[in-house]
């Protein structure tokens, strides 16, 4: 992982976002913080008591945006480099499935590894892991779109407004 002191992607790019999962400025987000090494975006991420199912086992809905959020900037970064622009394109999610392989433990850190397979056009396929100590627990595979300027979420990550 980076060091302490680097930006996240959402940070960067988006530090006064308050979606749930990954807006830096939403005090009551989970604030995954994600960061590109080489063709990969990955995530630390130390879940919460009160992010439980039931005690030692975090929960399905909390998996599943901890993977979308996480995944949404993989693909924003994979469109970025692909179309040589300094600033994210705004993407939202078109579909995704997450597949359960084991209860996620809540006892440490948990990592997110996610990986662009496909652009075409506006339209990014990611893959990603949640893995905990080395083992998968979550699948996932979901498409992303960036939206244009007539879309509501289009102005969403503007760090003027």
């Amino acid at each position: 992982m980076p060091s302490t002191g680097e930006k996240s992607l959402q940070e960067r790019y988006a530090p006064r976002s308050t979606c749930f999962g990954c807006g830096p400025a939403n005090p009551k987000g989970l604030h995954i913080r994600s960061f590109v090494q080489g063709d990969e975006v990955v995530a630390e991420w130390q879940p919460q008591p009160q992010y439980e199912a039931f005690p030692g086992a975090l929960n399905g809905g909390i998996i599943g945006a901890l993977l979308d959020c996480h995944s949404n900037w993989a693909a924003t970064w994979a469109l970025m480099q692909e179309r040589g622009t300094a600033e994210p394109p705004p993407t939202v999610t078109a579909d995704y499935q997450i597949q359960m392989v084991r209860p996620t433990p809540t006892n440490g850190s948990l990592r997110l590894v996610a990986k662009p397979v496909e652009i075409i056009k506006n339209r990014v396929l990611v893959e990603a892991q949640l893995l905990a100590d080395g083992n998968v627990c979550a699948t996932f595979r979901g498409t992303f779109v960036a939206v244009r300027p007539d879309h509501p979420a289009y102005h969403r990550w503007d760090p003027t407004s």
